[in-house]
């Protein structure tokens, strides 16, 4: 690897970690003048239309209906499930725990395996760093008289982050599997598209409309907002899909080791969230999990030669 090619690949990898450690406290304050279905219809119909418009411009093909199908499913589970419960939670859940919990959907991922026929089985490493990663989660969100009143955790918000974190594995399960369009990025604007669909259909039916007033929208509300559009979904999927064709995969995953690090400092340094020997503690058992779970992984994959799926975790 040149040395003018490993540059763009460290420039890209530090573009991921800062991005999409970053959304989580964009979310935060895109969501406190902002209906969050909507605010997230709103972020994946502009981001994914620029993406289509684009990848057509460039001349990649229209996918077919299969592939079309296929990727509106991923992106009905990542963005509809995932991203839709993510930006709902962090109406209750500061924005530092709820890039912890998020960042568990490999655990999930592992526990659904166990069920979902032709895949992968955990070996007892891999079982060991679930129970681990789920010990870190126990911390992060109870028992509730080891937290102060400043770090204690929304409930509601907590069991929200879960299902987003079970909705996103199913989603990567699925996108691992799935006949999806040879263009990554043609690819990732129908599931932005889908998502977004879904999003406002769900912000509709809850009655956001009915509460969105474009008059009142701040102006920390509106940046957040189109710094989630611009870096989050365009700038960081770019960089992404680049990396996964020129980058060694095992590089290229450790975003999900430096993300929640990322929210967690950033929600400290910038919007005062506590910083506390819990969520310490639970971040080094949960993020510690998750590495163990991956590189168990990815050796066990490459030696059964199967394809190594990463999936983003847009935020």
């Amino acid at each position: 690897m040149d040395n003018k090619l490993n540059s763009r690949i460290w420039a890209g990898m530090l573009s991921i970690y800062l991005i999409w450690g970053s959304t989580y406290l964009a979310i935060r304050y895109a969501v406190q003048t902002i209906p969050p279905f909507l605010m997230a219809g709103f972020r994946f119909l502009v981001a994914g239309m620029i993406i289509l418009i684009w990848r057509r411009l460039a001349r990649d093909a229209f996918p077919p209906r299969k592939e079309i199908r296929s990727a509106a499913i991923v992106g009905l589970f990542l963005l509809l499930g995932g991203n839709g419960l993510v930006v709902w939670a962090e109406q209750r859940v500061v924005s530092s725990v709820t890039a912890l919990i998020i960042g568990s959907v490999p655990l999930f991922v592992v526990v659904i395996e166990l069920f979902w026929p032709g895949r992968l089985r955990p070996n007892w490493k891999v079982l060991a760093g679930v129970i681990g990663g789920f010990l870190g989660i126990a911390i992060l969100i109870g028992p509730s008289q080891l937290s102060t009143s400043a770090t204690q955790i929304d409930p509601l918000g907590a069991i929200a982050l879960l299902f987003a974190s079970f909705f996103w594995a199913i989603g990567s399960i699925y996108a691992s599997q799935a006949e999806l369009p040879g263009s990554p990025l043609m690819g990732t604007a129908v599931e932005m598209l889908a998502g977004a669909g879904g999003l406002i259909l769900i912000g509709t039916l809850v009655g956001e409309w009915g509460r969105l007033d474009v008059g009142s929208i701040s102006k920390q509300s509106a940046l957040a907002l189109g710094y989630l559009i611009v870096f989050g979904s365009l700038i960081g999927f770019a960089s992404y899909s680049w990396l996964l064709r020129a980058a060694p995969i095992a590089l290229v995953s450790t975003y999900a080791y430096v993300n929640p690090m990322v929210a967690v400092f950033l929600g400290h340094l910038i919007a005062d969230e506590p910083l506390t020997w819990q969520i310490l503690l639970s971040s080094a058992i949960i993020i510690g999990s998750v590495a163990l779970i991956n590189s168990v992984r990815f050796r066990s994959m490459r030696k059964l030669r199967q394809p190594v799926s990463i999936e983003s975790p847009d935020s």
